[in-house]
């Protein structure tokens, strides 16, 4: 494969996203409200705590009815120390995993769909690149963009989240082991999983909206496991988090085997 093509496409790619208002926006809304704004909700647990109505033996006993891994994770906390960490560290784990996904969800409907609607698919189609390089380029340019913004969101959520909640933790706490295999093994599948989908949606869309709309289904297991780990069903651990991140990267695997067997530049013209 051509590498100077390939990096030619993701250049161009990226360049049209960053130009992009429609895009570029909720990007930075998104982006202050899960990585500064919701840990900047810790420093009112207290208050909260004190506020909600709720004793502190009502708050305990929820808490034992928690999985034992997590009750022995919390184990010499006391009450406000306890419900920051699992709103921090464990609810927030699975709504991290969300930022990824809308990151490349938008820029890959705009891969093919957003060219089709700017009318460049034929200029693009037309470039001396191979069908792979093209599926390539694609795919890459949206998963740097979801990587990239999921790691500096994460060094930002670090910082903040400390700064929160030192009033009632005294210490640094965040991030912890299963946050580190997260950002590192789960993060760059997720955002291939969306990736991967959203590719072969706006490739046969009409336009941008179409495919975006198709793709946001893709969301929907991540807000699942939300509710799982509220519900006490499961909470993330590393064992769960190494599980997750293995069934990903396997099912990456097969759909971008399928999408790229299944790519063609005459299907393409004709979509």
């Amino acid at each position: 494969m051509n590498g100077r093509s390939i990096f030619a496409i993701i250049r161009k790619d990226l360049k049209v996203v960053s130009q992009n208002k429609g895009v570029v926006i909720p990007f930075i809304i998104v982006f202050l409200v899960f990585f500064v704004g919701i840990p900047a909700l810790s420093a009112f647990v207290p208050a909260f705590v004190k506020g909600s109505g709720v004793s502190s033996g009502d708050a305990e006993k929820l808490i034992t009815q928690m999985s034992a891994g997590l009750q022995q994770e919390l184990s010499g906390l006391d009450l406000n120390q306890k419900v920051t960490v699992v709103f921090l560290v464990h609810m927030m784990a699975p709504m991290f995993l969300i930022v990824p996904l809308m990151v490349a969800i938008t820029v890959a409907a705009d891969s093919f769909a957003g060219e089709k609607e700017r009318k460049t698919m034929e200029a693009l189609l037309y470039t001396p690149t191979t069908d792979r390089e093209l599926f390539v380029a694609k795919l890459l340019s949206a998963w740097l963009a979801a990587v990239a913004m999921a790691i500096v969101g994460f060094g930002v959520y670090t910082v903040a989240a400390n700064a929160a909640a030192w009033s009632q933790m005294g210490r640094i706490f965040f991030p912890n082991a299963m946050w580190l295999v997260m950002i590192i093994w789960v993060i760059p599948a997720v955002a291939g999983l969306g990736i991967s989908v959203m590719v072969l949606a706006s490739a046969r869309a009409q336009g941008y909206q179409d495919a975006y709309q198709i793709g946001g289904v893709v969301v929907l297991p991540v807000v699942g496991l939300f509710y799982a780990q509220v519900a006490g069903v499961m909470y993330f651990n590393i064992g769960v988090v190494l599980l997750l991140g293995l069934v990903i990267w396997l099912l990456d695997g097969l759909l971008i085997w399928l999408g790229s067997r299944g790519f063609r530049r005459s299907r393409l013209l004709g979509a």
